[in-house]
Formats: C-alpha cells, sequence, structure tokens
C-alpha cells in the first residue's frame, strides 16, 4: 500500500517538475520548446565567428554586449537538414548547466513561436521507440491545441563532454574578451 502511493507521488511530482511556462520555437515542421527560465533573451541573427576545429554543429562565436558566447545550431545538432538562415531565424541564448557552473549558450532556430504555460496534465512521456535511441534530453510531449510540442531539457541535449567546449564561457566575474 505505500509503494503505490510513493509511485503516486513520484507520478505527480513529475508532472509538477515539467509543468511551466516555456518558450516554444520552430524546426523545419517541429515545434520545441524550452523552460522559459533557462531563456535570458532572444537576438536576431548576427556575425558569428567560425572556430576552428570545432564540431559541425557549433556555429561558433559571437559578441554579445562584451561577453563572448558559443552559438550551436540546433538543426545541425539533431542531424536535421541544413536551411540558408531566413528572415525569422534568431539565436536563443540559454543557460544551461555545466561542471564548471552555468554557461551561456546561444542556440540558432528557425523561428520563435509563443510563450506557452503548459500543465503537468498535457505532457505525456516520451514514447519508446523499441529500439536503443537516446531520448533522454527530452522532457515529454506537451499536448496543445495546435500540435504537439516536444520539450526539451536544455541542459541534457548538450552531453557532459559538449559542455567542456563551452565551459571557458561560463558566468564567473571574468571578464569578457571585447570586440
Amino acid at each position: 500500500m505505500a509503494e503505490a502511493a510513493k509511485t503516486e507521488e513520484k507520478e505527480v511530482k513529475g508532472l509538477v517538475d515539467r509543468e511551466g511556462k516555456y518558450l516554444t520555437f520552430s524546426l523545419g515542421q517541429e515545434e520545441y520548446g524550452i523552460g522559459i527560465l533557462k531563456v535570458k533573451e532572444i537576438i536576431g541573427m548576427m556575425p558569428i565567428t567560425p572556430v576552428p576545429q570545432s564540431p559541425g554543429f557549433v556555429k561558433g562565436v559571437i559578441n554579445l554586449r562584451g561577453k563572448v558566447i558559443p552559438v550551436v545550431d540546433l538543426r545541425a545538432k539533431f542531424g536535421m537538414e541544413e536551411k540558408d538562415y531566413a528572415e525569422r531565424t534568431c539565436i536563443i541564448v540559454v543557460e544551461i548547466r555545466g561542471s564548471a557552473g552555468q554557461v551561456l549558450m546561444g542556440i540558432v532556430v528557425d523561428a520563435v513561436s509563443e510563450v506557452l504555460n503548459i500543465r503537468g496534465t498535457d505532457i505525456e512521456d516520451t514514447p519508446t521507440f523499441g529500439v536503443k535511441l537516446d531520448t533522454g534530453y527530452i522532457l515529454g510531449l506537451a499536448k496543445t491545441d495546435k500540435a504537439l510540442k516536444i520539450l526539451l531539457d536544455i541542459d541534457r541535449v548538450f552531453h557532459s563532454e559538449e559542455n567542456s567546449l563551452f565551459e571557458k564561457n561560463s558566468l564567473s566575474d571574468e571578464p569578457a574578451l571585447a570586440g
């Protein structure tokens, strides 16, 4: 009896943990969401300085008000077809958790949609696909009037070994490069 109550309590806690406001954006035909507390700002496309010998999904760095921030193309990270940047293409500056603390990073998306308040009861667990597929970076699937939104755990989208690429740009009090 007590074990069933603990299981139910865990399920309710899981719903509450994922409930909240999400910034939604599109990549191709799919809609995604990131917890609004992870989003620091949204900026239009700007010149990105390439970094030699970085992974293909790392576009480079930008200088945002004196802070050097790495920029990742989320389409490339997810193995999607490349697409030329358009008028609505933008960079979402997010704060991710790395081993050295919080790190600012820009992610390029096709277009920002809206901020949605999503209830825990409207979020489904990620389905199992019957094959070994890493879906640990997906918090769940949000059911809205318009469509399903894939909710991302942005900290997990970038694995720990990838985080080390960005850790020199952590939110410390060190001065940033001026440009």
